[in-house]
């Protein structure tokens, strides 16, 4: 879209017919993220681990709109299984893809002390290692389409160290290959940002903090609470919250924001 000063606000936003593959789009933040997708207009392909989950998840998600997302299940740290993600997309958008999301994570909770070598390996692996990875496979279908967009979402433990004292137990502490790897996706950002601009492609990170899972909320309130009292508005973070984030940075209203790492915290990162 060429835009210019009369260009309406409903049409910069607008994602009507955009081809987007959202990796991760099931799970508790991702499904937000989905629905935005779908609600601008998006043509949406959702790819997961957790098949049985995914496709929960976007049956319920599908009943709410006429222009239907598609799940495929993948796992982005196994090779064959994202090359055949790749040829799937490829075969269902015609080879043409406007924007990719990162946002897949998986890996277990530890402390400094509990956290195993593999543990570690596997968390790289799978947050920084195959966010590469998946880039690498789909930059040529971006590379089609002037004015593609990545999408890779941080978290504000990517800038800024977990407070130890709000942790009462290694069920909930926020292991050290987290940041670490989210700090990573957030330099790797900002390189595709630089390298791919010659493409008109552009690289942005959405960095949450702090959104705990509603498991976490039932089980230990008092940990939520402390979350909550670290954040300048006093609360934690809701899905809807990254909505609109999510439809500036994937639409042409950020048509101007390239390399920029987006925190949406509360004001958590301020202190």
């Amino acid at each position: 879209m060429k835009n210019n000063i009369n260009t309406k606000v409903t049409e910069l936003f607008s994602l009507k017919n955009k081809k987007i593959l959202i990796i991760g789009g099931a799970g508790f933040l991702g499904k937000a993220m989905t629905l935005t997708l779908l609600e601008l207009g998006a043509y949406v392909i959702v790819a997961s681990r957790d098949q049985k989950n995914g496709t929960k998840v976007i049956g319920e998600i599908n009943k709410k709109f006429k222009k239907k997302a598609i799940f495929i299940p993948v796992d982005i740290a196994n090779n064959s299984s994202l090359q055949l993600l790749t040829k799937e997309v490829s075969k269902r958008f015609n080879g043409n893809l406007d924007v990719l999301i990162n946002c897949g994570w998986a890996g277990k909770k530890n402390s400094f002390d509990s956290i195993s070598i593999d543990d570690w390996n596997y968390d790289i692996e799978v947050c920084l290692n195959a966010v590469f990875k998946t880039i690498k496979k789909f930059l040529p279908m971006l590379k089609k389409n002037e004015g593609g967009n990545i999408l890779n979402v941080g978290s504000t433990y990517g800038g800024l160290a977990p407070d130890f004292k709000i942790y009462d137990s290694t069920k909930y502490t926020n292991p050290p290959s987290y940041g670490a790897a989210k700090a990573g996706i957030i330099q790797l950002t900002k390189y595709c940002a630089s390298f791919f601009a010659q493409y008109k492609i552009r690289s942005n990170c959405l960095s949450p903090g702090a959104f705990p899972q509603i498991k976490t909320r039932k089980d230990n309130p008092k940990f939520v609470k402390r979350l909550a009292e670290k954040c300048p508005t006093n609360r934690i973070g809701e899905p809807v919250d990254l909505k609109g984030a999510v439809a500036l940075l994937c639409s042409d209203a950020g048509s101007f924001i390239n390399g920029q790492n987006l925190r949406v915290d509360g004001g958590w990162s301020i202190w």
